[in-house]
């Protein structure tokens, strides 16, 4: 239960089977592709026999592939948004499948038929859109004019001119009070918005440079119609237009939603194109040649067996070479990748040392000594029975009938996990949805609690400390034997056995005087805080060539005592969390149990049902990151530095599938 060793695989195969060998690993998502160009291999053998035949990296196919993708993205996207019955999801549900199942099911050009035919759809629906833009402007110039009873081309005489336009409102009076002088210049109102008139006038010849005077005066704004046809029939036929077009847009997206059957096939089809990408990408890591290619790689030692066992079966024997170095000290120091191996109750805490960060290769996984206090504390905080027969009855339920992602299937378990210590506090606290359990039942008396959050709040917050003390002593243990087996006796004592002594030693003396007033204990813990205090000024002195700036540093580190107090009063969180979620849910039920009766088992059944789910989202929440700040903080400062990569293995992206070794 560490970190996973690994062993560096070299595979060398003619180049026909390297797509049936990147399937395979690709498959059983345990080898991660390293990039044989920055590899501590000697490259010039290579170059020198067959700098011929090395072949370019080629992204063609992976652009291709890309493409694809791309359209597949943009169908799914517009057949959602589009097709009929918009208002009902997909049915779709995440499967679970082998990378063999996906890649047989994959009908690439039945999916490039499909997306010609969503393509050609979709530039339909926007030609559509164009034109009933068009007509919508069309129309909304033609309202406005639907009464004009001529067609101004087809009536306009020698003598006289029909002009058409507008002015603002506010300048109708004076503008028809000029017209009005002129008996050869005839004025109709064809329509009147909010703002703007709208007028037809007719006059002679003549008259045009008065007509011309009044047109600057009101700056009337000319307008000229366009059509053959009087406004009233174009006004008509535009109307009819665009119910046409609504009646084609309706049949195209009819033909549309005929592909909301297909939708499965698309999402299968995007994420094989995902598979094809990354197989392309971990191509650019390897060696080409016109006869075969070389392919290093990193794999967990206790997977290696699987792979070379699946390489044999999909290939002709003897067609591959395959061979397995240990790391070098070069490789262990700047590239091989961390992967953490726990038992099924750890691995869901390993998500909370990924958030820290995954440690180096060869320091200690401390993901097995963190999950023990982490469920306790978090039982702690959380401290409710109903609250944790929610969690554990939803988180069973999810993994249960539901095939989750990756990461929220580790999420499931991992609030499954803490659903036991949070009905164990429970217990221990009395509380069942903030209410307090029965002290009797059937005549027997029960314990119950067992610690008052209202009486035994001292004694809750003392177990909150001695808690955090437990685990810093054990964090300092750690750190002690992990600097031992490093052969670095000296920084164990200063930076752990030391301090372990020195904090064991003034314990001993707080219980000798305060709580048993025992001289002899309390002398004991003096001696041994007071030796323990000299080895840590002692160690640095010693190792240091100048005296004086050794015993300087170690009293500047005995200094470092300020921050074990400051770690241990962050521990009184747990009692601080615990007993105000427990609070505030008893706060609801009172809240609804002054309501009155019709009230209460009406609008209160809904009350306390929203403010108990608003609670139990908060003290999860809390419990969660304060949790996480504890381990962090205060507990791996004390032994943990972290800084290892991610091992990332050549996988799909299991955006809607999981991809398994084997069909479950």
């Amino acid at each position: 239960m560490a970190v996973n060793k690994m062993e560096k695989m070299t595979i060398i195969a003619a180049a026909e089977y390297e797509e049936a060998i990147l399937q395979t690993i690709q498959g059983l998502q345990m080898t991660e592709i390293k990039d044989f160009f920055h590899s501590n291999v000697d490259s010039n053998y290579l170059k020198e026999h067959f700098s011929e035949t090395i072949l370019e990296v080629d992204d063609v196919q992976q652009k291709e592939y890309q493409k694809i993708l791309n359209e597949i993205q943009e169908a799914l996207i517009f057949i959602e948004r589009f097709a009929e019955k918009t208002g009902q999801k997909s049915t779709f549900k995440r499967q679970i499948k082998t990378l063999e199942s996906l890649e047989q099911a994959f009908d690439q050009p039945t999916i490039i038929g499909y997306l010609q035919d969503i393509s050609k759809l979709k530039k339909q629906l926007a030609s559509i859109e164009v034109r009933r833009k068009e007509l919508r402007t069309r129309e909304k110039l033609l309202a406005r004019w639907q009464y004009l009873d001529v067609v101004p081309k087809k009536n306009s005489l020698d003598t006289t001119t029909i002009l058409l336009g507008s002015i603002n409102s506010a300048n109708q009076p004076d503008f028809l009070n000029d017209c009005s002088r002129y008996p050869s210049i005839y004025v109709e109102e064809i329509y009147h918005s909010q703002n703007h008139a709208y007028y037809s006038l007719i006059y002679l010849n003549e008259m045009k440079e008065v007509v011309a005077e009044i047109e600057n005066k009101y700056s009337f704004n000319e307008f000229v119609y366009p059509y053959e046809e009087l406004p009233k029939e174009a006004y008509q036929h535009t109307k009819e237009a665009l119910s046409a077009l609504v009646e084609e847009e309706q049949l195209v997206k009819s033909e549309l939603a005929a592909y909301r059957s297909h939708l499965e096939e698309l999402y299968l089809a995007e994420e094989m194109v995902f598979a094809y990408i990354h197989r392309e990408e971990a191509k650019k890591h390897l060696i080409n040649t016109s006869y075969f290619f070389i392919l290093q790689g990193w794999i967990p030692v206790t997977e290696k067996d699987e792979l070379t066992a699946a390489l044999d079966e999909a290939l002709p024997k003897n067609e591959i070479y395959i061979v397995f170095d240990q790391p070098t000290k070069g490789e262990i120091q700047e590239d091989i990748p961390v992967k953490l191996k726990n038992n099924p109750v750890v691995a869901p805490f390993e998500m909370l040392t990924e958030m820290y960060s995954l440690p180096k290769y060869e320091e200690i996984d401390p993901t097995p000594i963190m999950t023990p206090f982490y469920m306790v504390f978090f039982g702690m905080m959380v401290a409710d029975i109903g609250y944790g027969l929610l969690m554990l009855i939803g988180a069973f339920l999810a993994q249960k009938f539901v095939v989750l992602p990756r990461g929220m299937k580790r999420f499931a378990k991992f609030f499954l996990i803490l659903s036991f210590p949070t009905i164990i506090w429970g217990f221990i606290y009395g509380s069942f949805f903030g209410a307090g359990l029965p002290k009797e039942l059937f005549g027997i008396s029960l314990p119950f609690p067992i610690l008052s959050t209202t009486e035994d709040v001292n004694t809750i917050l003392i177990l909150s400390v001695v808690f955090g003390f437990i685990q810093l002593m054990t964090g300092l243990m750690v750190n002690g034997i992990e600097l031992t087996k490093r052969k670095r006796y000296l920084e164990s004592i200063s930076e752990s056995f030391a301090w372990q002594g020195l904090l064991v030693g003034l314990l001993i003396a707080v219980v000798g005087m305060l709580l048993l007033n025992n001289d002899g204990l309390f002398t004991a813990g003096v001696v041994v805080a007071i030796i323990s205090a000299l080895s840590i000024i002692a160690v640095p002195v010693i190792q240091s060539k100048s005296k004086a700036k050794g015993l300087a540093k170690g009293l500047y580190g005995l200094y470092g005592l300020t921050s074990y107090i400051g770690d241990l009063v962050s521990y009184t969180r747990l009692m601080a969390l615990g007993i105000s979620g427990g609070s505030i849910a008893a706060a609801f039920n009172m809240l609804v149990a002054f309501m009155p009766p019709l009230a209460r088992f009406s609008v209160g059944i809904l009350l306390i049902v929203a403010l108990h789910a608003l609670n139990l989202f908060l003290s999860l929440l809390g419990a969660y990151v304060h949790g996480a700040r504890l381990q962090y903080v205060e507990f791996f400062g004390k032994f943990y530095t972290g800084g290892g990569r991610a091992f990332k293995p050549l996988k799909t992206e299991e955006k809607y599938v999981n991809v398994e070794k084997k069909q479950k």
